[in-house]
C-alpha cells in the first residue's frame, strides 16, 4: 500500500479532515511516507512544494481553497486508487537574486517573481534579457516573470498569457504600464536570464516577491529558471495540468 504523508492549511475545513484523513489511511509521517497530500488551497500548495523540496516526494492536493487550480477535488474516499491512477507533472521553480544596499538575497519561485512599487510612486524599471537592454524604463506597478505552471495566478490577472506546461516558455507580464504604453509584455524562452534594474531606486522604492518570500528595497534582481531543481505533483486522471491550462482559456 502506498504510503502517505498528510499536511494540512491553517483554514477550519482543511483542519477538520486532516485527523479522518490520517486515521483513515494511516498517515506514515513525513519520513516514511511516498506522497505528500496536501489540503488546502493553491496558496497551500506552493507552501508545500517548498517545504518538501528536495525530499523526492510527489505533491497529491485536495482542494479546501477557494480556486484550487493546483489541486485535485476533495473526496475522502477512494484516495489510494485516485493516488496509484494520477498523472505526474514537473515543474521547475525560478531562482531569484535580488540585491539590496549591501546584500544580496536568493529564493525559488514555482509561479512567479514579481516587482512591486513600495510607495504612491510609480515603479522605473529597466528590463535586460540575456544582456540586452530591451526596455530602458518601464514606468509601471510592476513587473512579473511567471512560469508555465504560475501562468494562471497573478500573471493571468495582470492579463499575461496562459503558457501550456510543456511550452518550455515563460510570460515576462507589466503591472499597470503607463510607459511603453502599448506594450503588453513577452513571452521568453524559458532559458532566458532576466534582469531588472531599479531607476530611481531610493526616490521610488520596489519589493520583488519570490513566491511568498519578499525582499523590500531591491536595486536590482535577476531571474531565471532552474532545471536542476524540480517537484512532482499529481493529479486525477483526465485533469492533469496541461488540461487545466488548456481549459483555462476557453472560460469566461
Amino acid at each position: 500500500m502506498t504510503k502517505l504523508h498528510f499536511v494540512a492549511s491553517p483554514v477550519p475545513e482543511a483542519q477538520k479532515a486532516l485527523p479522518t484523513l490520517r486515521e483513515k489511511y494511516a498517515d506514515a509521517g513525513a519520513d516514511g511516507a511516498e506522497i505528500v497530500v496536501a489540503l488546502g488551497g493553491d496558496g497551500f500548495m506552493l507552501q508545500t512544494l517548498h517545504t518538501f523540496l528536495g525530499k523526492d516526494k510527489p505533491i497529491y492536493g485536495m482542494n479546501m481553497g477557494s480556486v484550487g487550480f493546483l489541486m485535485n477535488e476533495y473526496h475522502e474516499d477512494d484516495l489510494l486508487p485516485r493516488i496509484e491512477a494520477a498523472e505526474p507533472t514537473v515543474v521547475h521553480p525560478l531562482r531569484m537574486r535580488a540585491h539590496t544596499t549591501g546584500q544580496d538575497v536568493e529564493a525559488l519561485a514555482f509561479n512567479e517573481v514579481s516587482l512591486l512599487r513600495q510607495t504612491r510612486q510609480t515603479a522605473k524599471i529597466r528590463i535586460v534579457i540575456d544582456g540586452t537592454v530591451r526596455i530602458p524604463e518601464l514606468t509601471c506597478d510592476g513587473v512579473l516573470v511567471s512560469t508555465s505552471a504560475g501562468s494562471t495566478a497573478y500573471n493571468l490577472s495582470a492579463h499575461g498569457p496562459i503558457l501550456p506546461i510543456d511550452a518550455h516558455l515563460l510570460a515576462l507580464t507589466p503591472i499597470s504600464a503607463f510607459r511603453p504604453r502599448r506594450w503588453c509584455g513577452a513571452l521568453l524562452p524559458h532559458r532566458a536570464r532576466v534582469r531588472f534594474e531599479i531607476v530611481e531606486a531610493a526616490k521610488r522604492p520596489v519589493s520583488a516577491v519570490g513566491d511568498d518570500f519578499e525582499v523590500r528595497d531591491v536595486e536590482s534582481v535577476d531571474v531565471a529558471e532552474d532545471r536542476s531543481v524540480s517537484m512532482t505533483m499529481l493529479f486525477d486522471q483526465g485533469h492533469n495540468l496541461d488540461e487545466r491550462i488548456l481549459a483555462e482559456q476557453f472560460v469566461d
